[in-house]
Formats: C-alpha cells, sequence, structure tokens
C-alpha cells in the first residue's frame, strides 16, 4: 500500500475544505506517519478522515478534527507545549514537527498500555524532543511548566484550573468542551493573567471523556 501518496491526498483534501490553512500544520501532516500510529489489523484505514480505535477504549481523532485543533492551538517553533490525552502519540507527533527540534512536547497518559505504544510509535516516527508521561492529564504536569500551548484531546466539562495556572502569559489552551456526548472546541488565553475565551461554532466534536481529579465523574 502506497501510504506515502495516500498521506499527500489526505492533506490536499485537508486543505481544500479549509482544515489546513498554515503551511506549519501542513508540513506536519506531510511527515507523519499516521499508520505507525495504529496497530497492524489498521493500517490500511490510516488515511480515511475517520477516528480509529487504538485499544483500552480509546480512539485516534479524525483528521479534519486534528488539523482543526491545531490550527486553533498556533503552536510554533521552539514552544513548550502539552498535550493531555496523548493516547498513541500521533497528535503528539505532530506537534513535534510544528514545534521543530528546539521545541518540547509532553504528552499525558493515563492508560499504560498506550503509553508503552505511543513511546514505541514516536521513536519509529523519529520523535526526539517528545516525552510522554503516566498521569493525571488534567492536573497537568508542574514539572514541566509553565507551557506556550495546551491542548486537551478528551472531552472537558470545563477547562481544568490547574492546566490554566500552568499557561505561559500569552499563551493559550485548546480543548473540546461539553457533555459526554457533544463539545464543541474551546480557545482560552491567557491576558494579563486572565482567561479570554473564544469558541470555535462551525461544527461539533465528540471525544472521548478526559478523566482525572478535573475530568468526568
Amino acid at each position: 500500500m502506497n501510504f506515502e501518496q495516500k498521506r499527500r491526498q489526505l492533506v490536499e483534501f485537508l486543505k481544500g475544505s479549509g482544515a489546513i490553512k498554515s503551511t506549519a500544520v501542513e508540513i506536519a501532516f506531510l511527515k507523519v506517519k499516521r499508520e505507525l500510529f495504529l496497530g497492524k489489523w489498521m493500517e490500511k484505514d490510516a488515511y480515511l478522515d475517520t477516528a480509529l480505535p487504538i485499544g483500552s477504549g480509546q480512539t485516534i481523532s479524525q483528521p479534519t478534527t486534528i488539523a482543526v485543533m491545531l490550527e486553533l492551538l498556533e503552536a510554533g517553533k521552539g514552544m513548550n507545549v502539552l498535550e493531555v490525552g496523548s493516547g498513541s502519540g500521533y497528535v503528539a507527533a505532530l506537534l513535534s514537527e510544528i514545534v521543530e527540534s528546539n521545541g518540547r512536547v509532553t504528552g499525558m497518559e493515563l492508560e499504560e498500555e498506550l503509553i508503552g505504544q505511543s513511546k514505541k510509535n514516536l521513536n519509529k516516527q523519529g520523535c526526539k524532543n517528545v516525552e510522554i508521561v503516566k498521569g493525571d492529564g488534567s492536573l497537568g504536569s508542574k514539572e514541566k511548566a509553565p507551557f506556550d500551548r495546551i491542548l486537551v484531546s478528551a472531552a472537558c466539562p470545563f477547562v481544568p484550573k490547574p492546566l490554566f495556572d500552568q499557561l505561559k502569559e500569552g499563551g493559550r489552551i485548546v480543548a473540546p468542551v461539553g457533555d459526554k456526548f457533544t463539545q464543541a472546541m474551546q480557545t482560552l488565553k491567557k491576558k494579563n493573567g486572565r482567561p479570554l475565551k473564544e469558541q470555535y461554532l462551525e461544527s461539533y466534536f465528540v471525544f472521548v471523556p478526559l478523566k482525572g481529579e478535573h475530568g468526568f465523574r
């Protein structure tokens, strides 16, 4: 199967639909091999624009959804980025490309099976600036803070306060906020220590629920 050709076709589709707008996100999608972040039995579906199972009751998000989140996040070269709910490591790998070698990505994940899986996947992709840690992502990572950007790859009832506290002045958080069944993408910017909230209302999303102290009970 010609994965490279399928990857290019997916990127052209995402650009045509308006999901990909920036060169940085386009290059990341072209460089990161989505097939590496799926089980062998799912490889053939790697470049379909759909969410796919990765085990432990979790999914790898639809490429359109990921592109929308990354464009809203506006991460850039040299930034320190946290991803909450890093799953099999695909989005962390995309962020790795966006922040480049002088940036840093920390992925937080609760599922032991996915932590081991994602580390192997990221190694295959050749990501050197990503660290996956086990922990309650809703509490963030004080050791790695402060962050320029925080991406929450799970449905939140609200943006957890510890994440906002660990955000640098001028930084931003992107998270799907709502109930367990439907979420709207929310951007939270830190300006003068206060949150400025924006809603992305072009479409709604369905993510697996955020676990942990500030997740769904």
